[in-house]
């Protein structure tokens, strides 16, 4: 213990508190970094993950290790991916009893989630709000051995994955999720459960793999749909640069072959609608 680190005796029993006291850590809001300090979630991420020794985890987030050292104790492996280095002394402190973990330091947007080993089959994660969305997308597209997903995540953003065809907040994660999985949102989160105390409410998101992940095409076409949301579907994908000069008369009967009238708006059609657009426009 250096001079500067306080008595053992005078740190909080609850690991987050301890290491953030511990080691001097600050919460770096540009991170959106907001620290599990309630233990007893845990017990609730664990049995929406129906953890069991079988299972390779893929933490995005590690934070301050508290949920890392939890699944590690349940789990075959977990995978900890922490963008922050000034983490990295709690963190190795946390996994260090538990061999069956790695570290990766690095950004998981930009890190090869496919090239992990051995592979995770489900990734639980209190999730850095500004990068909730994508690195739920990035999962399922780049793992196709994981089969489900608890994720704590910003209200906004668990709400919008699960949206149903017609929401205002149905739009393209909506349609990528549910292309590949079943996609519910289970409880909301206090935000007291966090320090420092975020300014949104958090929700448990829960994914359950029935499919493989979109392919590229279908990705860009629904990109390209929601692209101009406020205009019908096939004026909005006329509008892609590379579109060839005939794709909204060909999306137009497309869609009327359907059953959708010719100038249903993108947020109308449900991810296999999509799917089955695809299909039409690819014969």
């Amino acid at each position: 213990m250096s001079a500067d680190e306080p008595p053992t005796h005078e740190l909080p029993s609850q690991p987050s508190l301890r290491r953030l006291r511990q080691f001097g850590i600050r919460p770096n809001r540009e991170l959106g970094q907001n620290f599990l300090v309630d233990s007893n979630l845990l017990g609730v991420i664990e049995r929406a993950a129906e953890l069991d020794r079988t299972d390779v985890c893929l933490e995005i987030g590690g934070g301050l290790g508290v949920l890392s050292e939890h699944l590690a104790e349940r789990t075959r492996h977990v995978h900890v991916i922490e963008v922050d280095r000034t983490l990295e002394p709690p963190l190795r402190e946390a996994l260090e009893a538990h061999p069956n973990t790695t570290l990766h330091l690095g950004d998981a947007l930009r890190l090869d989630l496919a090239a992990l080993d051995p592979p995770p089959t489900k990734v639980v994660a209190n999730l850095p709000y500004g990068i909730a969305a994508s690195a739920i997308l990035k999962t399922i597209e780049e793992l196709p051995g994981a089969t489900l997903w608890v994720a704590m995540v910003q209200k906004e953003v668990g709400e919008r994955l699960a949206a149903a065809p017609g929401s205002g907040a149905y739009g393209i994660p909506s349609v990528i999720a549910q292309l590949a999985c079943d996609v519910k949102v289970l409880r909301g989160v206090s935000r007291h459960v966090f320090h420092p105390v975020p300014n949104v409410d958090s929700v448990l998101v829960v994914l359950r793999r029935r499919g493989p992940a979109a392919a590229p095409e279908l990705r860009a076409l629904v990109q390209q749909a929601f692209a101009h949301r406020r205009k019908a579907l096939p004026r909005s994908l006329a509008y892609s640069p590379d579109a060839p000069s005939d794709l909204r008369e060909r999306a137009r009967a497309a869609l009327e072959a359907l059953g959708f009238p010719a100038d249903v708006r993108a947020e109308r059609l449900a991810p296999t609608d999509f799917r089955a657009l695809q299909d039409a426009l690819a014969r």
